[in-house]
């Protein structure tokens, strides 16, 4: 009896199908941490300094600790490079919002993050045609439609920190397609990164606040919608090409929004409506389009070590 031969086509449909529920519960675990940041800062006395110190904190914590109970004997990995990237992200974006309202900073950050991520995948020779381009511009224009009516002229200097904080997470997302343990990548990178916040915030340290709801729900950000969720990022990112990674984060607002509507009781609006449509329209359609969504790398190497 001959030994049956693996269907590529099945194995092929199994990473894919990987890769669409890793990317999918990475936007819902960074939906989280904007709901998250959200009721902290505006319902808490704690100050944005705080909440990120916190954060970064406990995400390390937490993910040492799953590292330290998993059964192979693993140790935190990563790099300085996805440290600081993650460093000055965190940082720059907390910083930034002391001085900037919701939608400008949003519409800085996301704008800051397609730019570099596309650019960088425009360079590496990933292209978007057809009904993938369509479907980036009318996720860009739903983004914009959402959250511009809401912003106002912004700072200088906090719009570019912002801008900073936008560039850095793209960096530090690109960094994780080189990751083959994204757990032991993440815990590095945020051990890494510890004491350069740490060091960060000392010239703020007698504006520093926080009462137990928001050291709660900076916790809940630092350990699963941060720690967790950026492990599950880079578990995905590494299936994702650079377009594709870019255009799937145009949901965060999206999400966001949703969930301050079922969470914080927010008002649902006709723009909210059309704008989610358009946005979630367009990237059904970037991530439906003929082209495969699986970077040449990720078919290479597969996912299983993730």
């Amino acid at each position: 009896m001959r030994p049956s031969i693996p269907d590529p086509d099945v194995s092929m449909s199994h990473e894919t199908s990987r890769a669409v529920l890793l990317t999918a519960t990475a936007m819902l675990a960074f939906a989280a941490n904007s709901v998250l940041c959200r009721l902290a800062l505006r319902h808490t006395a704690t100050d944005a300094i705080s909440f990120t110190l916190i954060r970064l904190i406990s995400g390390a914590v937490v993910l040492w600790l799953i590292l330290s109970m998993r059964s192979t004997s693993s140790k935190p990995t990563g790099s300085w490079s996805g440290a600081f990237t993650l460093f000055v992200y965190a940082f720059a974006f907390s910083y930034a919002y002391l001085h900037l309202d919701t939608g400008t900073g949003a519409l800085l950050l996301f704008g800051a993050v397609q730019l570099t991520m596309l650019g960088y995948g425009y360079f590496k020779g990933e292209r978007m045609r057809g009904a993938a381009l369509i479907g980036l511009l009318l996720a860009i224009a739903g983004i914009v439609a959402l959250l511009l009516p809401g912003a106002s002229a912004p700072p200088l200097q906090s719009a570019a920190i912002m801008l900073l904080s936008g560039m850095a997470w793209a960096g530090y997302t690109l960094i994780g397609k080189r990751s083959s343990d994204p757990l032991s990548s993440t815990s590095g990178n945020f051990l890494r990164a510890v004491p350069m916040v740490v060091l960060a915030s000392i010239p703020f340290i007698h504006e520093l606040s926080i009462d137990a709801y928001g050291l709660l729900f900076a916790i809940a950000s630092g350990t699963l919608a941060s720690g967790v969720g950026y492990t599950i990022w880079y578990a995905a990112m590494r299936s994702l090409t650079s377009f594709r990674a870019a255009t799937v984060q145009l949901s965060v607002p999206v999400l966001a929004s949703l969930a301050g509507i079922f969470m914080l009781g927010e008002n649902l609006t006709l723009r909210l409506v059309i704008t989610s449509l358009a946005v979630l329209g367009g990237i059904t359609l970037v991530l439906s389009d003929r082209s495969p969504i699986l970077s040449g790398s990720a078919r290479a190497s597969g996912a299983d070590d993730a």
